[in-house]
């Protein structure tokens, strides 16, 4: 299941460790921000103290959604601030299908959650520019 770890806080969610994890997402340069960084590999880090919101839209956040939803708000927050383009949306939306999947969570209900996010997720990738 998951493997970040988190308490009540922030936006919804903060981490009370380093998130560490080879997600599958095929982007081919590394980021690196004062909150995450993504290598070439397909290796993301994710930094103690990071808040994110879990899952949005009309569902609820179950074990299954934690990791995934994690990495999600920090793609598209790196499509917001530029380190992305919005060219690589579509590819963060199958990462968390993906991920969500490997934790478990029925593909019936990912399949769902991917098109939700295809369909509304296109303000929150864009969302407001730092």
């Amino acid at each position: 299941m998951n493997k970040c770890k988190y308490k009540p806080g922030g936006k919804k969610y903060i981490l009370t460790e380093t998130y560490e994890d080879t997600i599958p997402f095929g982007y081919t340069k590394n980021i690196m921000t004062n909150y995450a960084s993504y290598r070439l590999d397909g290796k993301i880090l994710i930094g103690k103290g990071y808040s994110w919101d879990g899952a949005s839209g009309p569902t609820i956040d179950t074990p299954d959604t934690m990791d995934g939803s994690l990495v999600h708000d920090v793609l598209y927050q790196f499509i917001r601030e530029g380190h992305l383009s919005m060219k690589y949306r579509k590819e963060a939306d199958k990462c968390i299908k993906r991920m969500c999947e490997m934790d478990g969570m029925p593909k019936w209900r990912s399949w769902y959650w991917y098109l939700a996010l295809r369909a509304f997720g296109r303000s929150a990738a864009i969302g407001r520019r730092h």
